[in-house]
C-alpha cells in the first residue's frame, strides 16, 4: 500500500467534514444565537409612518426588520392601503401605529387585528406627563387597561366614555414627536412590546431604548438652549402641526391651515395672519418638505418677508436624513427666523 496515499485520505476527509460543518452552521442565519441568548430570528415590524419607523428601527436594532406603511416621500395624511398591506399587518410580529392620524391605518389595524399592536397615542399624546414625572408603572397599567378595553368594546366603548374612537380629544394635535421627550416615551413602550414578542432579546430592546432616550434628551436640551435667547417667539407655519413644539419651547404657533396640510385657507384667515405678521414683526413664513409651498410663498411675497422649511417630520423626505438630523435642521431654521443670539 502506498504510504503517502494512506496519509492523505484521512486528511482530505477531515477537511471536507470541517467545510461541511462551517456551511451548515452559516447557511441558516436564524439558527444562530444572540449574546442575550435569543434565537437570532428577525422579527417583522410594521410602522404606520416615519417617526414610528425610526423608533422601531432604533429600538429593534439587528433583531428586527421594520417596514413603513407610508413610503418615503409620501404624505402620510393621504395614505391608502392595498389588500397586501393589510395582510402585512396581519402577519407582522408587531405593529406600531398612531390612532387618529391616518384613517386608512386605523381601519386596516381593526381589520387585520394583529396579535401585538402598540398604539403610540398612549405614550406620545397621553402618557408623556406620567413618564416625565417618573410614574412609568402607572402609565403602563393605564396603557394595559386601555388596550384591553379597546379590544373588548371597540370604538363604541370609547365613544360611550365621552372620547372619540381613538381615545383622545376629537381634533387634537397628533404631532407629539416634535417634542423629543414624548418620542422617547414611545421608545420605551416599543421596547416593552418587542420584549413581549421576543423575550430572549428583551434586554437588548431595553438597552436600545435607553440609548435612544439619552440621545433624545440631548436633542431636547439643544432645542431648549438654542431657543432660549430669541428676540421673536411667533412662528407662522403651513399647517397646525407644531403645537407640541411650540408648547415645549415657549413659542406661539400661527397656522395657515388646520391639522390637514392640504386645507385651503380662507381669505379672512390669510388677512388675520397678515395682521399677525405685521404686528409681531415676523420675518419668515415656514413651508414644509412634503406640502406645496405656494400659499406660504404668496403670503411671504405679500408682506415682503422670507420663506424657510420647518419640517413636521411626518414623512421621510430624504432617506439619507434621519429624525434627529431633520430636527436639528428645524432648530437651525428657527434660530435664524426668530433672531436667536
Amino acid at each position: 500500500m502506498n504510504l503517502s496515499r494512506a496519509l492523505t485520505l484521512p486528511l482530505s476527509l477531515t477537511a471536507a467534514l470541517a467545510l461541511s460543518s462551517c456551511a451548515s452552521s452559516s447557511a441558516d442565519p436564524s439558527a444562530t444565537t444572540s449574546a442575550e441568548g435569543g434565537s437570532g430570528e428577525t422579527l417583522t415590524v410594521q410602522a404606520s409612518f416615519y417617526p414610528l419607523q425610526y423608533v422601531a428601527e432604533r429600538v429593534g436594532g439587528e433583531q428586527v426588520e421594520v417596514k413603513s406603511l407610508t413610503p418615503a416621500g409620501a404624505e402620510p395624511h393621504d395614505l391608502e392601503l392595498s389588500p397586501a398591506a393589510v395582510d402585512g399587518l396581519r402577519t407582522a410580529d408587531a405593529v406600531v401605529y398612531l390612532s387618529g392620524f391616518q384613517p386608512a391605518v386605523d381601519e386596516a389595524v381593526a381589520q387585520a387585528a394583529p396579535e401585538h399592536v402598540l398604539d403610540a397615542v398612549h405614550a406620545g399624546v397621553e402618557g408623556e406627563a406620567a413618564h416625565s414625572a417618573g410614574e412609568h408603572e402607572a402609565a403602563e397599567a393605564t396603557h394595559s387597561e386601555d388596550a384591553h378595553a379597546e379590544e373588548a368594546t371597540g370604538a363604541a366603548g370609547a365613544e360611550a366614555a365621552g372620547e372619540d374612537e381613538h381615545g383622545h380629544e376629537e381634533g387634537g394635535d397628533p404631532h407629539f414627536w416634535l417634542d423629543p421627550d414624548r418620542l422617547a416615551a414611545v421608545a420605551t413602550e416599543v421596547a416593552h412590546e418587542l420584549g413581549e414578542v421576543d423575550p430572549d432579546n428583551a434586554g437588548t430592546y431595553e438597552d436600545n431604548a435607553e440609548k435612544l432616550t439619552v440621545e433624545l434628551e440631548a436633542l431636547d436640551e439643544e432645542f431648549a438652549t438654542g431657543l432660549q435667547t430669541c428676540e421673536q417667539h411667533t412662528i407662522v407655519v403651513s399647517h397646525d402641526a407644531y403645537g407640541y413644539l411650540a408648547e415645549k419651547y415657549d413659542l406661539e404657533q400661527v397656522a395657515v391651515a388646520g391639522f390637514e396640510p392640504d386645507t385651503e385657507p380662507s381669505p379672512a384667515r390669510l388677512a388675520e395672519i397678515g395682521d399677525v405678521v405685521e404686528a409681531e414683526g415676523v420675518t419668515t413664513v415656514f413651508s414644509e418638505s412634503l406640502v406645496n409651498p405656494k400659499v406660504a410663498e404668496t403670503l411671504a411675497a405679500e408682506h415682503d418677508i422670507k420663506t424657510a422649511v420647518l419640517d413636521p417630520v411626518e414623512g421621510q423626505a430624504d432617506e439619507n436624513t434621519d429624525y434627529q438630523q431633520v430636527m436639528r435642521n428645524n432648530l437651525a431654521a428657527l434660530r435664524t427666523a426668530l433672531d436667536c443670539a
